[in-house]
Order: C-alpha cells, then structure tokens, then sequence
C-alpha cells in the first residue's frame, strides 16, 4: 500500500532490513502452515539483525524501539508470514513491558535483559483448559509449592506461542499456602518442563502454541518475580498493539495479492484485466480505505501512547484498536478473495491461508465483548464525573 508511515530514517533503516526477509518468509509459509511447524528459520533471520533485542535499553544493547516503531515493524514481519510476527511479538513486546515498567527487582530484570541480549527468547504461558483467557479472571490451576531451596511447579497451560523456541517462560501459579497468584521464571530446560504438541488449530499454524507440561519442576526462590493478586491499579500495556499490528500486515498482504490479481487477470470473456472493472474498481477502493481508517487510528494511538505524559487512561483506547484493526483486518481479506474469486480457495493460494490465520486475531486479548463494556462503562463514568 502507497500509505507509508515510517517517518525518519532510523525507522526507514530497520524497515529496509526487515524487508529482505519478506519475500523469504512468503516462500517459506505455505510449508510451515501445511506442515504446523515453527518457523525457526524466520526467526534466525530477524535474530541475525538482533531484532528480538531491540526493545531492550541501549545499556543491554536494545534499541528502546517506541510503541510506534514496534507497530511499524511487526506490521512488516506480518506481510510476510503472520506466524512468525505474532510469535515474534510477544517476545519483543514482553521485553518492551518489562522495561518501561520494571515490575521486577532489578537483580531479575538485569538477569533477564543480559539473557536476551545474548539470544534467549521469552513468553508468558497463562492460559489453562479450565480457566480459558486469563483476562476472564480465571485463577490458576497451576501450583506453586514453597519448599526449604525454592518452588516446586506442578501445572498445565496451553496457547504456549512460539513453545518449541523459548528458552524462558513466564508462568502464572497460584501458591498452596496463601492463595496468592505468583509469576514465575521457568528455565525451558528445566527438569519436568515438557511441551505436548497439541497445537492442531487452523490458523496461525505456524506458531507452535503447543500445550506447556510442569511436573515437579524445581526452580529458586528468586524465581517468583512478583505477585500478581495484590492490589493495585492494572496499568495499560501499550505493547500489545503488536497483536492488530500482526493482523494488520496478514490484511496488508491479502491486498496486495487482490491488487496484483486484478491487475494481471483477463479472461478471454473481457478486452483487458479485471481491474478495468467498475465492480472491481468499487471493491479495491472500498478495502483501501477500510486500511486506510484503521491504519491512522492504529498508529495514532501508538504515537499518543509514546507522547503522553500519564498513561493510565489510555486502556480503551488501546483495547479499541485491537477492536477495529482486527476486525477490519477480517473485512479486508474476505473482500479481496472475492475479487480473487474461487481461486482464493486452492490450498497453493495464499489468500486461503491469510482467511485462516486473521481470523485468529478475533481471539486473541482483549476480546471484542471485554472492549466495548470497557468504552461503554468509561462514557457513563465521564458522565458522573460531569455532573
């Protein structure tokens, strides 16, 4: 799409960079999404850049990418392979969390920051059969057992992204004695941690978000990084713009493929390619503008969330912009299989892939139900504070 949003040459550089793996990353997709294995080879590309360390602080070697940078880039690494800009981006997005908040004490972040500097990957595992999405307020039934050297872990997760490349997983265990909900460091290595291969969705394939197994996994005291269930005001996590920055760039791809089918395709019915059609030319023009809109309103929030002042009040806004991006993203690709027609449908075309894995995005956090009960309760709440 002409709309560029890059804006200096720092982010035209990386954005160049990331741009060489794109045609790469189009090759490799159809077998990891026929196959639903891990892109490794994607990722030790983006890590031959150091892109999983650009989040970090310059002192560790990052780049202290802004919100508006990681939107930028993500979307790009979508274009070219959803799978692995999602899995990607909640290593990238973590790290940037963990270093605009610093939740942890600082021994853990500087063990953790010099970790990925030196290539560990990281994600959080919080998700249960029993408790679904932890945005529900599901508590753990994972276990935390406090013993004389550390913690004994005993649990089962599942939607563990990106599992079979992690070196750290962050998991979220209610502790036996006092109840409390604790986050805590597993080392990938550990004894007892096993990953089960259940990952048989049929979108994003490619992300190996396989089931996490914790079987008396023995870890230091130390490893508890914070308690989760004391009270205290959620602050916003703008990082997760990363998740409709991904849809964004499946949508952005599907685009381009419609836009260069219409542009190539003529049947032997017509004197020239459909593009020369009114239809087609309404249904382009329609689906430009949908990214249009929902790329402004993406990347102005990002921008507004890099500028403000006091955050604390962007959370709807935020969880507003996974709301529209992606489902826009969902209009988008629907309206460009049909101008690719029942082509769109092979399994050697992409489109069919890129209608799989947007849709993907409708589930992941937060859910569109959360969103609008959210904008819903703050406009009454402006009204009280008016009056």
């Amino acid at each position: 799409m002409s709309m560029s949003f890059v804006k200096n040459e720092r982010q035209q550089r990386i954005y160049d960079q990331l741009n060489q793996f794109i045609p790469q990353f189009r090759k490799r997709a159809p077998l990891h999404d026929e196959e639903g294995s891990f892109p490794f080879d994607n990722i030790e590309d983006l890590k031959s850049m150091g892109y999983p360390t650009f989040t970090l602080p310059a002192e560790y070697g990052g780049k202290e990418l802004s919100l508006y940078e990681f939107v930028l880039f993500q979307e790009q690494i979508a274009r070219g392979d959803g799978a692995t800009a999602l899995s990607i981006g909640w290593h990238v997005g973590i790290t940037m969390d963990l270093a605009e908040k610093r939740p942890w004490s600082d021994e853990m972040i500087d063990f953790l920051f010099k970790e990925i500097s030196r290539g560990a990957l990281i994600n959080t595992a919080a998700t249960e059969p029993k408790t679904g999405s932890p945005t529900r307020g599901g508590k753990p039934e994972t276990t935390a057992k406090k013993t004389a050297d550390g913690w004994v872990i005993n649990g089962h997760k599942t939607f563990t992204s990106m599992s079979v490349a992690l070196d750290y997983i962050f998991v979220t265990a209610t502790i036996d004695e006092t109840e409390e909900v604790g986050q805590f460091i597993i080392p990938k290595d550990a004894k007892g941690v096993s990953i089960q291969e259940t990952w048989d969705l049929i979108g994003m394939r490619g992300t190996a978000s396989h089931d996490l197994m914790l079987e008396d996994v023995e870890i230091p005291s130390h490893y508890l990084t914070q308690l989760l269930s004391t009270p205290q005001k959620k602050k916003p996590s703008g990082w997760l713009l990363h998740i409709p920055a991904c849809y964004m760039g499946i949508a952005l791809a599907a685009r381009d493929y419609a836009v260069q089918f219409a542009n190539d395709y003529s049947p032997n019915s017509l004197p020239g390619p459909i593009r020369e059609l009114p239809t087609i030319q309404q249904a382009i023009g329609e689906i430009e503008l949908e990214l249009l809109n929902a790329r402004h309103f993406m990347y102005s929030v990002a921008q507004k969330w890099d500028e403000a002042p006091d955050r604390t009040q962007l959370g709807a806004e935020l969880g507003a912009v996974k709301h529209v991006v992606t489902n826009t993203a969902v209009r988008v690709v629907d309206r460009a299989m049909r101008i690719v027609g029942a082509k769109s449908l092979q399994q050697s075309n992409p489109m069919q892939r890129y209608y799989r894995d947007v849709r993907a995005g409708l589930h992941n956090p937060p859910m569109d139900d959360m969103t609008i009960a959210n904008l819903a309760a703050n406009a009454f709440k402006e009204l009280e504070d008016d009056q």
